[in-house]
């Protein structure tokens, strides 16, 4: 089911003109609206329908989600009804002259909400037809804090867990979640829900989560790992271990998905590698029973791109561990040089040399490319899932031996860990702009102490997107 902040449903009568944007405390009907009123029982009562119950917004945020509110009474054109917030429950947040509208011509009005503050209140609406018949519906709404850089942030709602994303062109991005096996595709320069779902699980073979970790496409397909680790609490889950293509046709708001072919064998693959190679690495150590994945020593993958100018040879990001795994050790690229037999046939991974390389101590977080060969690697630390360590960007041109170089410091002020690069711009040039999404499942976005991830309403969860210029 795709979640749609915006537009609403389109049903209905065709609405009177009106002003581009009204406060709604201040809305008024026209005067022919009362002009033949009768006694209320002479009328149907009104109806308001909201295309969301929920609405998650931000302080000082610029372009934040709305919510279209459908307005009818039988026999009354919409655009003579009146509507009005009437309450707020917390007016530090967001106060009853803080809800604009703009009515849409089908009549339906458009209602956004200017935060002041973080928290939640449960704004009231009431709409007031012929004969002063009235209805009122309530819509929850969630302000999670101002951001550093709020002009520049758009949020994608409906999932906080954003684990990989995917340029589709046309100005939209497939992202990935690692708590649900889940797709979803956003207009990259709007806040607001998924334009566009698929759920992958039935296909899969997976009632849980793939945990979801990395992409890269090429061409027409996109492959998506998972983990390959074990879960928080060092239990093997046969489902992280997956390694699985879909098949892109469109682009933009048209793009759509097929899955084609999953191989659920890769850990197993690795470990024998690295058993063969004397344990180099200790991948049997870190997928151990009781081990968990994010320990400098542990097991996860996080990264998956393709190797320059390559279709067959895919680079594994390991977030961890580090090699050595001791703190200041290096980023480890594991290549697989048959990526595209080991998906679509079953055949057993074959793997290049191992690629380490000087990342400050951080680990590999994403790795992405353009079309040029230019990379960039998303470095944060193999720790847990907040913003308190340090995240940096790096250029790197895919090959072995070849240091990368640092181009951006992110900052690690604001809720969310920096999690998946869109795409790659062209390197060469100073101040180049790369758009960056961060995964908030662990965040408290609205200061009462409950995880995004534990969210009830898929409405306020939501991950946060930023672009960031390369020095």
């Amino acid at each position: 089911m795709t979640l749609r902040l915006a537009p609403g449903r389109r049903r209905g009568t065709a609405g009177a003109a009106g002003a581009a944007a009204l406060l709604l405390a201040g809305l008024t009907a026209p005067a022919s609206a009362h002009a033949a009123s009768g006694p209320a029982r002479d009328w149907a009562a009104p109806t308001i329908a909201l295309s969301a119950t929920h609405l998650s917004g931000a302080v000082g945020a610029f372009g934040d989600p709305s919510v279209t509110v459908d307005v009818e009474q039988q026999g009354i054109p919409a655009g003579f009804l009146r509507l009005r917030v009437v309450s707020s429950s917390n007016p530090a947040v967001a106060r009853v002259g803080d809800v604009r509208q703009v009515r849409e011509r089908n009549g339906e009005r458009r209602l956004t909400v200017s935060a002041r503050g973080q928290g939640y209140t449960d704004l009231t609406l009431e709409v007031t037809g012929r004969g002063g018949r009235t209805a009122t519906a309530t819509l929850s709404y969630a302000a999670s804090a101002r951001t550093a850089d709020a002009a520049g942030t758009r949020y994608l709602t409906g999932s906080s867990d954003a684990s990989a994303a995917v340029d589709v062109g046309g100005g939209h991005v497939l992202v990935a979640d690692d708590e649900s096996n889940v797709l979803r595709l956003y207009d990259r320069s709007r806040s607001g829900g998924p334009v566009k779902t698929w759920d992958l699980g039935p296909a899969l073979g997976w009632k849980k989560e793939a945990d979801i970790e990395g992409a890269a496409r090429v061409g027409d397909t996109v492959y998506w790992t998972g983990s390959l680790g074990n879960n928080k609490d060092g239990k093997y889950k046969a489902e992280r271990n997956t390694v699985f293509t879909t098949r892109i046709t469109g682009s933009g708001a048209a793009t759509e998905i097929t899955f084609q072919a999953a191989y659920k064998g890769l850990r197993e693959d690795l470990v024998a590698w690295d058993a063969a190679n004397g344990n180099r690495y200790g991948f049997a150590a870190g997928t151990a029973a009781g081990e968990v994945p994010k320990q400098i020593d542990g097991f996860n993958v996080e990264g998956l791109e393709f190797a320059p100018g390559s279709r067959t040879t895919a680079y594994l990001g390991f977030r961890a561990p580090l090699a050595p795994a001791v703190p200041g050790g290096k980023a480890l690229v594991v290549p697989v040089t048959n990526i595209d037999k080991v998906v679509a046939q079953g055949a057993k991974a074959v793997f290049g040399p191992p690629i380490e390389m000087d990342l400050g101590g951080l680990a590999v977080r994403d790795i992405r490319k353009n079309a040029a060969d230019q990379y960039l690697i998303l470095a944060g630390s193999w720790a847990a899932d907040d913003n308190s360590d340090p995240y940096a960007l790096y250029q790197w041109d895919g090959i072995a031996g070849h240091a990368p170089k640092k181009r951006a410091d992110l900052p690690t002020g604001d809720p969310g860990g920096w999690e998946a690069v869109v795409n790659v711009p062209d390197l060469r040039w100073r101040g180049a702009r790369v758009q960056l999404i961060t995964d908030s499942g662990a965040a408290d976005l609205y200061g009462d102490g409950t995880e995004a991830k534990d969210l009830g309403h898929p409405e306020w969860k939501k991950s946060r997107s930023a672009w960031f210029t390369l020095r």
